[in-house]
């Protein structure tokens, strides 16, 4: 059973006054699909001792899917926090992700997502928006379990 934790970095959504979509989206799509798994949901405000926290007491997961705070906005600074808090860069992840998104919508380049790894945790970052999630959540899966037999050592 693969372990995932949803984090959504959201001013708003932290504070009460935006009801988190994409976070329980992410979870809907995880727990319908075939993959047997665990998933939490987290919210946490786009502020780096939040969101690096968050990260760090989740890092007992298989997967940390963050949404939100992926833009050029000043307040996004997920896949940079991500990063710090990151050993190892996957960067094939993130590309796939912008690349697919693109097809979707121009405003893909935008995204800075990030993917990588600290430990035996893979961390993805998703932007926030409920359709992005869908997408983003829908490329992931073929993938989730392949990744998590590769770091416990099963190989290829």
């Amino acid at each position: 059973m693969l372990k995932i934790a949803v984090i959504t970095v959201s001013d708003r959504a932290s504070r009460g006054e935006y009801e988190d979509l994409s976070g329980p989206k992410i979870r809907e799509i995880l727990s319908g699909s075939s993959i047997e798994c665990e998933v939490s949901l987290t919210i946490v405000a786009d502020e780096e001792e939040q969101i690096r926290k968050a990260l760090q007491d989740n890092l007992d997961k298989d997967y940390i899917l963050t949404t939100g705070g992926t833009g050029i906005s000043p307040r996004d600074i997920t896949p940079d926090v991500s990063r710090e808090v990151c050993e190892k860069e996957l960067p094939g992840i993130a590309e796939m992700l912008r690349a697919e998104s693109y097809k979707e919508t121009k405003n893909a380049v935008f995204s800075r997502g990030f993917a990588g790894m600290e430990g035996r945790t893979i961390i993805v970052n998703f932007p926030g928006s409920v359709k992005a999630v869908i997408l983003c959540t829908k490329l992931l899966l073929p993938i989730l379990e392949h990744g998590v037999k590769m770091l416990r050592g099963a190989g290829h």
